[in-house]
């Protein structure tokens, strides 16, 4: 299941209180094994609040902040809170167990600690996707009693009820969509792979039937999507220590033909390896929506006879990758 689902669903619009005469927040982080030196927390109209680590190691700032929703990102990952004005917002967590170690404290805080716990759900929830129909329609009905009796259970602010009974609405009939895209892509295990004729980033145009003969891991991405941007260097990695081996690895950007240049540029800004292509109609791309792919990024794996072996394969990010290349390639 592709992550950008989980965390997608979660991306609100602020909710600004008019005439609140005061929106100061009082933001404090300690995260242990950081992945930065830096948070940035972004929200509506542009806001963006970028906080250096002290000498305690300790993230600290006070800002003004419309109460709404926002977005902390530690240069790695990110997380959904809500801020509301006057808050005085303690984090922890541990940066390499991110999403189950998000702990918020002091004043104001309910409502970003029930993201953090919703996030998990999310996840946890994933795994639905792998069922039988009737299975999961079950997984999904008792999916919305729970975050419904969660939702009851808590003091939170009246708006931001009203925007997670909206958000439940959307994530039940996003995973109606996703679980019937899901469906489509397993059909075309075992079968032979649309094919595509794609600009080359070297010169000329590539096939995908002219890499037969050779197992194929195909990343469907785009320069403006920040989980894909997230994959390189994993992937870059995957491609140094299975150099040689009998594999191709192709990026296919789904970009707007308008940004071909700023794609021609951010693969050579960024070194990118492998075989580099540009889809010919972005998301209507026939490739595309052959796979039916509705978020990004995308993975697929080929074999040698042209057949899918992944239609939705791991990230590079994923041990569970290197594990099937490794029995693939060995």
């Amino acid at each position: 299941m592709n992550k950008l689902f989980v965390t997608g669903l979660l991306i609100f619009s602020a909710l600004n209180v008019i005439g609140q005469a005061k929106n100061q927040v009082k933001f404090t982080a300690k995260i242990t094994n950081r992945n930065s030196d830096t948070l940035v927390i972004k929200g509506n109209d542009n806001f963006k609040q970028v906080i250096p680590i002290n000498k305690k190691e300790i993230f600290v700032a006070s800002f003004d902040a419309p109460k709404g929703f926002y977005v902390f990102s530690d240069g790695t990952e990110s997380s959904r809170l809500y801020l509301k004005p006057n808050s005085e917002v303690n984090l922890t967590m541990n940066a390499k167990e991110f999403d189950e170690t998000i702990v918020y404290k002091g004043k104001g805080v309910d409502e970003s600690n029930f993201l953090a716990q919703q996030a998990l759900r999310n996840e946890k929830f994933e795994e639905a996707f792998t069922k039988e129909p009737a299975e999961f329609t079950a997984l999904l009905e008792a999916k919305k009693k729970e975050d419904a009796e969660s939702l009851e259970k808590g003091k939170f602010d009246p708006e931001f009820v009203t925007a997670m009974k909206s958000n439940f609405e959307r994530f039940t009939q996003y995973s109606l969509e996703n679980y019937e895209r899901a469906a489509k892509a397993n059909k075309l295990t075992g079968k032979p792979s649309p094919d595509f004729d794609y600009e080359n980033h070297k010169g000329g145009k590539t096939k995908l039937s002219d890499l037969k003969g050779k197992y194929v891991y195909i990343d469907l991405w785009a320069t403006w999507c920040a989980p894909c941007r997230a994959e390189i260097p994993y992937l870059q990695k995957i491609e140094e220590k299975y150099h040689g081996k009998n594999i191709e690895f192709v990026s296919v950007s789904i970009d707007k033909l308008k940004d071909n240049e700023k794609w021609k540029k951010f693969v050579v800004d960024k070194k990118l390896g492998g075989i580099q292509l540009f889809a010919d109609k972005d998301w209507e791309s026939e490739f595309v929506t052959n796979y039916g792919v509705t978020g990004i990024p995308r993975f697929i794996l080929i074999d040698p006879n042209g057949n899918v072996l992944k239609a939705d394969a791991a990230r590079p990010s994923e041990p569970e990758l290197q594990a099937q290349l490794d029995t693939l390639l060995k």
